[in-house]
């Protein structure tokens, strides 16, 4: 293994520490950190659109949904946001998709009562471009607990590609990130000839290229993921759980 590569985020114990979801969990533990309402409304805005659909899903509309998704995560980030979190349930996926339940079951009437989210923009939720999203889904294969899983996974996955995105771009390989990308799937429409021609490289140098990609996208996707959960021994079985929701 090169040394010249990025070192892989090895989700240890101690690392654990400061992902965003134990900051938040350890606050909800009474052991307050200024910097876990930060952590929470990152998470929050990384992850609006499975709630958005997930809200759709259940029979409200465009409309409705949007504003249902401001108020939701509008409570979640308000002073007592932590009150609802449980360190035994680990994962902040599960988590907030159980908050949206009973949100959607017992506050439903209330919000209607009053404008929702209180005027407040919580997430960056562009209603058209949601809506549209929205109707590139499946209208009947999901139930909305699973398009939420679903829409979770994909949502994981494009922060991890624009993560080692930002990383080629900041080497200086964006033309090569912009060529091989294709092939972090383990799948490839061009041979590596084809690949090497383009890039002015060798066929040897592009495979060599290849595995680092790849490897540095498992590293980022483990880190992302463990952004997410509270502990080093539940990465694998997140890890399965998202790759089964697709």
């Amino acid at each position: 293994m090169s040394k010249q590569q990025p070192t892989p985020p090895h989700v240890d114990a101690a690392e654990f520490a400061a992902t965003r979801w134990t900051l938040v969990l350890a606050a909800a533990a009474g052991n307050v950190s200024p910097r876990a309402h930060e952590a929470m409304a990152e998470l929050c805005r990384s992850y609006w659109y499975p709630l958005y659909a997930f809200i759709r899903r259940h029979g409200h509309d465009a409309h409705e949904a949007e504003d249902l998704t401001q108020e939701f995560f509008a409570r979640l980030l308000a002073k007592q946001f932590l009150s609802g979190v449980d360190r035994e349930k680990g994962r902040f996926r599960a988590f907030l998709l159980t908050a949206v339940k009973r949100f959607l079951a017992n506050e439903y009437d209330h919000a209607r009562a009053q404008k929702r989210g209180g005027g407040q923009k919580i997430v960056p939720l562009d209603g058209l471009e949601s809506e549209a999203r929205y109707c590139r889904e499946p209208a009947h294969a999901f139930t909305a607990e699973r398009l939420f899983e679903r829409q979770w996974a994909l949502t994981l996955l494009e922060k991890v590609l624009a993560r080692l995105q930002a990383e080629m771009h900041g080497a200086g390989k964006a033309a090569l990130f912009d060529v091989l990308k294709g092939c972090l799937a383990q799948t490839r429409t061009e041979s590596y000839a084809a690949l090497a021609g383009s890039l002015g490289m060798s066929e040897g140098a592009v495979k060599v290229a290849v595995h680092r990609l790849r490897r540095r996208y498992r590293d980022l996707l483990r880190d992302e993921i463990a952004q997410t959960v509270a502990g080093p021994e539940e990465v694998e079985d997140e890890i399965r759980c998202l790759f089964s929701a697709l």
